[in-house]
């Protein structure tokens, strides 16, 4: 993966994918078969919009499936060459997904719940052979949810999960337009997520919130790059 890669989830549809792009968004994140929020778009829509995306621009799958061959045959239905692992998956079920779809791009989740800093640390070590990257997030207690949640958190966390994981880190929680650019100063991540800080009340992507975000999460990576 590139640095200072750009990834937006929750894409509803074809439109709001073209946007994206020309925005100079880099991945494009589609969350199917969620414990706890409803699908922007149905599986079949979304495998439609993956495969049209022009590379070097891709379609994420980000998914909460905890078996390597659901997980490795939903892959390959979406057509999409990247998966986001959301949810509590065995090192085990990673490693054999990595000898089934070995071209498969892998990326796990670490769920910032307060102060879990040792735990995550250690997971970053354990998952290391069998995944490509790592991805940091929210929860939030009161809904359950992991990621979405439109919360921060702790951004020191994750810079000590950048400094100590052997894979990239991408950031995401609560990032928006206002304070990507920060964000990516201190934790100094290999890309950024975000996902409801570039909504309008209606739930779909803003084309001004976008730009702006992109422009300044561009902004942090040249500052983080000197």
């Amino acid at each position: 993966m590139k640095k200072g890669l750009i990834q937006v989830a929750g894409v509803i549809d074809q439109t709001e994918a073209n946007m994206l792009l020309q925005a100079g968004v880099d991945w494009l994140g589609f969350p199917l078969r969620l414990p706890v929020h409803t699908e922007d778009l149905s599986e079949a829509a979304a495998a439609e919009i993956i495969r049209g995306i022009p590379a070097p621009a891709a379609g994420v799958l980000i998914t909460y499936l905890d078996r390597a061959a659901e997980v490795s045959h939903f892959s390959n239905e979406l057509s999409a060459g990247i998966v986001q692992l959301h949810g509590e998956i065995p090192v085990a079920e990673v490693q054999q997904l990595k000898e089934m779809a070995a071209n498969l791009f892998v990326i796990k989740s670490l769920v910032v719940r307060g102060d879990n800093l040792a735990e995550l640390a250690k997971m970053t070590q354990t998952y290391a052979s069998f995944v490509d990257a790592f991805i940091t997030d929210t929860h939030d207690p009161s809904t359950g949810a992991d990621g979405a949640t439109g919360k921060t958190h702790d951004w020191r966390i994750s810079r000590e999960l950048v400094t100590v994981s052997p894979k990239p880190v991408i950031l995401a929680g609560g990032l928006n337009p206002g304070n990507v650019q920060a964000a990516i100063e201190e934790v100094r991540p290999a890309g950024v997520d975000v996902h409801t800080g570039v909504e309008d009340d209606n739930g779909r992507k803003c084309p001004k919130k976008v730009a702006a975000f992109a422009a300044a999460a561009q902004k942090g990576f040249a500052a983080i790059a000197n």
